[in-house]
């Protein structure tokens, strides 16, 4: 213990890092001339490599993003203990979580942003590690450094001291391309075809189409009341998540500050302006309950609650393809004839992100007490190479996917199930557990989905638009769907109507001063409880009084200035979409 005193951190740090290097290093000597198949480098940076000798090291991951608590299971910790002796210990966000680890100067080992703001509050406090310290990034990062440039320098401008403190999420490869829809408006196909195709044209219409279906299913599997759509209120930010988002789905406006940006004009519309576009979906919500067509536990259920009464045929519709399509659609209900498909209402456009070189404004960071940085880059950096995005985003490669001789992407028939059912249970080649389990729970990706994968023949991360993915249909509801469109893939069916493109920029919204940050608190605070209330009033009488009251409330705690604000910021953005189409 006296002699760490004589040493300063900085100094520890280097030695940690040196040690961490010879260590490795012996062991690449102990293996010359037999070759590991899973000691791959894929492009830069130590990656261990299954060597015992290497120290084993558990790292903090703090997540804004992360919806569990705990070490990382399954395959995923498997895969990272192989390559770098690596576990890790996930600590999700919640209420006060990121205050209290702010106060105590430790935000983790590696630490994950949902919020640019947060980041930046980090990042200004000196809790980040600057990844260019002691050659960090250029020695275990070098796949970053040469092949996601553009994100690390629009870090480093973010940043008054010219340094890189993290990295943001949803990297591409090219910025004229656009991200798949996400807001892709699944509705039980089997359903609405049993109904006879009634018209839908505003959410109005949707309200009548959910009132048959309701007639025709009134349970689910589990005997339980069917709902339209079951919400959650984890995710809520600013505005009740689930509100904000069904404006952004059927107008195309992004969440934005205080209220909802359109991305063709730059008009910023703020929540609670009269005749807004997050008050008109309050409003929609609210008529969803008044006829028992909202879960009434929407207020007080966690996402996983939600997600398991969508896959018991709980619900009817979701904006969201991970709520919606991707949750529902298993191989059972499929050879039951039960499916859920995209319906747009005629009358929308939903939103689509165009992709972006630079990132987007989620981040990747090293919290500025890990003790060893060097390890904390080398799972970063391994994440944004191909096989690590891969990886996390379909299992175990050679296990649940691979490459075939042209290069084409392709799932193992252990990997269609996977990737069907998460509750598929993985077996041989050391790996055990289900898939779900062993997903990585940080909750954070690095390239875009729909980003170039340079190590497949032209393709790209979604396995939606893989060659061997352009299959007849699944089912007949499949069939029908398709038939009814005249489109094979959702995204090609979204692209056939409306939507808005959101064009990516080097925009970065700025940090809040003390006394705004705490007049947005109480604003947001009010708007998000509020919200729920009238959602939930037994009136509409009782729907009126509360939005007036949260409208008066919201004014006197300073609804205007975070307007102001925020309008402001709209002008900001809208200039630097502008100059990046030029």
């Amino acid at each position: 213990m006296k002699l760490k005193k004589l040493f300063s951190k900085k100094t520890l740090r280097k030695t940690a890092a040196v040690g961490l290097a010879a260590m490795t290093m012996l062991g690449s000597f102990s293996g010359c001339g037999k070759k590991n198949d899973g000691d791959s480098t894929e492009g830069g940076g130590s990656t261990g490599g299954n060597d015992s000798s290497r120290p084993a090291v558990t790292l903090t991951v703090f997540s804004e993003r992360a919806n569990y608590s705990g070490m990382q299971e399954g395959w995923m910790a498997k895969i990272l203990k192989d390559k770098f002796n690596v576990e890790l210990n996930i600590v999700p966000n919640g209420e006060g979580v990121f205050d209290t680890r702010m106060e105590s100067g430790n935000l983790g080992d590696i630490v994950v942003f949902g919020s640019e703001n947060d980041y930046m509050q980090a990042r200004d406090s000196g809790l980040l590690f600057d990844w260019e310290e002691d050659n960090i990034l250029q020695d275990y990062g070098s796949y970053i450094v040469e092949h996601m440039p553009y994100a690390l320098e629009k870090n480093r401008n973010m940043s008054d001291d010219g340094k890189i403190y993290g990295l943001g999420y949803e990297v591409a490869t090219n910025s004229n391309d656009l991200q798949s829809f996400f807001y892709t408006w699944d509705i039980r196909w089997d359903l609405y075809a049993e109904l006879g195709y009634p018209e839908v044209n505003t959410m109005d219409d949707l309200v009548e189409v959910f009132k048959q279906m309701k007639e025709i299913c009134p349970t689910d599997e589990n005997g339980k009341e069917t709902y339209a759509a079951s919400l959650w209120p984890d995710w809520d930010g600013d505005m009740v998540m689930y509100v904000k988002s069904t404006a952004t789905a059927y107008y195309g406006y992004d969440e934005f500050g205080i209220g909802l940006y359109d991305p063709s004009t730059g008009e910023f519309h703020g929540a609670l302006d009269e005749g807004s576009p997050y008050l008109e979906m309050l409003e929609f919500y609210h008529k969803l309950y008044m006829n028992d067509l909202l879960d009434p536990d929407s207020m007080t259920t966690t996402y996983d609650t939600m997600i398991q009464k969508v896959k018991s045929s709980g619900t009817f519709f979701s904006i969201f393809n991970y709520a919606g399509c991707l949750a529902y659609n298993t191989p059972d209900h499929m050879a039951d004839g039960k499916m859920m498909r995209s319906l747009t209402p005629k009358n929308a456009s939903p939103i689509v992100y165009g992709l972006s070189v630079l990132g987007s404004n989620n981040y990747w960071a090293i919290g500025a007490n890990a003790e060893y940085p060097e390890v904390c880059m080398e799972v970063i950096n391994y994440f944004c190479t191909p096989e690590g995005r891969m990886t996390m985003e379909y299992g175990p490669k050679g296990v649940t996917w691979d490459y075939d001789e042209d290069g084409n992407t392709y799932f193992t028939e252990l990997g269609k199930k996977t990737n069907s059912d998460g509750s598929t249970v993985l077996e041989g080649n050391g790996f055990s557990g289900t898939f779900k389990d062993g997903q990585c729970q940080i909750n954070m990706i690095t390239w875009s989905l729909d980003a170039s994968n340079p190590d497949s023949n032209g393709e790209t991360y979604n396995d939606e638009n893989w060659k061997s993915n352009q299959t007849d249909a699944l089912c007949d509801v499949d069939q029908d769907w398709r038939d009814h469109t005249g489109c094979t893939t959702t995204n090609e069916y979204m692209l056939s109507g409306n939507y808005v493109v959101s064009p990516g920029s080097d925009y970065v919204m700025p940090a809040k001063s003390d006394e705004l940050k705490t007049t947005w608190a109480q604003v947001t605070k009010c708007i998000r409880e509020n919200s729920w209330k009238a959602i939930y009033a037994e009136s509409d009488a009782e729907y009126t009084k509360i939005v007036n009251g949260m409208k008066a409330q919201a004014k006197g705690y300073g609804y205007q200035e975070c307007w102001d604000w925020t309008n402001e910021q709209a002008k900001a953005r809208k200039a630097a979409e502008d100059a990046a189409s030029n």
